[in-house]
């Protein structure tokens, strides 16, 4: 991902030909898009990456986008043009502050949300607002742009598991407040014309979890030109994750399997990602005798990352809270075998025997041996798992992802 700002008189001062959503001819002419997001660039994460994505792809096909989102520092910056994903779009960067538990998580005060809604959608003037989060900004702008008639859809990215694992609150306090933040989200999704989220079986967990009816998977999307998918065996055994390093996505389990691998197996593993869980995980590395076959990459480019995928041997998550994984995703656009815990989201990408295998969360044992198949494995069943995870993945292609989304935007039937 790349990222550069500069000041908005450089930009086109032409305005594009609006229409409303579902209008006569609309089909032809772009829309005005206002993305809330309370975590985007130069964040790295998942919600992060797939509004970048979104936001990008929208510019590609010509319509206007404009991004409200999260300042680096406590302070006002006027809109101005930013290149995310190599394209130009609309940054509207609001006030924020950090949450001192995280090591990058900054959000805005939620009471000035409304405020802040306000002030942009009397600036965009937006054919329809996409909420990435109902938790701050797009609690704000959902709320505001219901109340002015503009069409919202709301995308849900947030799982429970996310959000007390940055709270310093013991769990007995922890889970009632969550219990009155998912009754607040209701009313933010009860003002929207449509819910989205990753996956069918996130859909399923939402509408339990908030009670609301409807909601539509649409997969994150990637771009699968953008990898460098090798079919083939590898010259080594190398295990790969790729994600932040926070308690629910496990990490240390994975240590702990690689303990059990037949040392003749001469496996490394690869973590690649930061996190507030760097530190301890380094030294568990070392307290079980892993520190010459464990690399701690950090954050990379997206050209190193390709690099590392396409030299590993199978991609690996752990995680407990994914409500899709674009990880694991772009694992599988580099031809790799995934073992993956069977937790929410993860089956519906790795299909146990198919593209990898699946194992109890959190049972070092079972994932140890889940590697060993794959490890092991003949060069025709590991090609074989290659070329299924290849097909997989060809479903999540991100134009399958724009198709949807336009579709919502203009309220018209939607793509099969």
């Amino acid at each position: 991902m790349s990222s550069s700002s500069s000041d908005p008189t450089s930009a086109p001062s032409a305005e594009p030909d609006r229409a409303e959503p579902g209008g006569a001819g609309a089909e032809q002419r772009p829309l005005r898009i206002l993305i809330g997001c309370d975590t985007f660039a130069p964040d790295i994460n998942g919600a992060a990456r797939f509004a970048e994505r979104l936001a990008a792809g929208l510019v590609q096909r010509g319509h206007d986008v404009h991004v409200s989102a999260p300042n680096q520092a406590y302070r006002r910056t006027p809109a101005r043009t930013e290149v995310i994903e190599g394209e130009p779009m609309t940054l509207h960067r609001l006030p924020s502050v950090r949450w001192l538990p995280h090591d990058w998580i900054r959000f805005v005060w939620p009471w000035r949300s409304k405020h802040y809604a306000r002030e942009v959608l009397d600036r965009v003037q937006p054919d329809v607002v996409h909420i990435q989060s109902h938790i701050i900004i797009g609690r704000g702008l959902a709320r505001i742009a219901h109340e002015r008639g503009i069409p919202v859809i709301a995308t849900n990215h947030v799982m429970a598991e996310n959000i007390l694992d940055h709270t310093l609150l013991p769990k007995v306090v922890a889970e009632p407040i969550l219990r009155v933040a998912w009754s607040d989200a209701k009313r933010t999704f009860e003002r929207t014309r449509a819910i989205t989220t990753p996956t069918r079986r996130a859909a399923d967990f939402l509408e339990r979890t908030v009670a609301v009816e409807g909601v539509i998977p649409v997969s994150c999307g990637i771009d699968r030109s953008q990898y460098q998918p090798v079919i083939g065996p590898r010259e080594k055994n190398r295990i790969i994750f790729v994600g932040r390093l926070t308690a629910e996505k496990q990490v240390e389990v994975i240590l702990k399997a690689m303990t059990r691998l037949d040392p003749a197996l001469d496996v490394s593993f690869d973590i690649v990602g930061g996190g507030d869980q760097r530190k301890q995980l380094e030294h568990l590395s070392t307290q079980l005798g892993l520190g010459d076959r464990v690399t701690f990459h950090g954050r990379t480019t997206d050209e190193e990352l390709r690099a590392l995928l396409s030299r590993a041997s199978v991609f690996t998550i752990a995680s407990i809270a994914e409500l899709q994984s674009i990880a694991t995703m772009e694992a599988m656009a580099s031809a790799l075998p995934v073992v993956a815990a069977d937790a929410v989201a993860l089956p519906h990408l790795v299909h146990d025997g198919e593209n990898g295998y699946l194992f109890e969360p959190g049972n070092d044992a079972e994932l140890a041996a889940r590697l060993t198949d794959v490890l092991t494995a003949d060069q025709a069943e590991y090609e074989r798992m290659q070329q299924a995870s290849l097909d997989g993945v060809a479903i999540h292609d991100i134009n399958r992802t724009l198709d949807t989304f336009e579709a919502l935007y203009r309220d018209e039937p939607l793509p099969e």
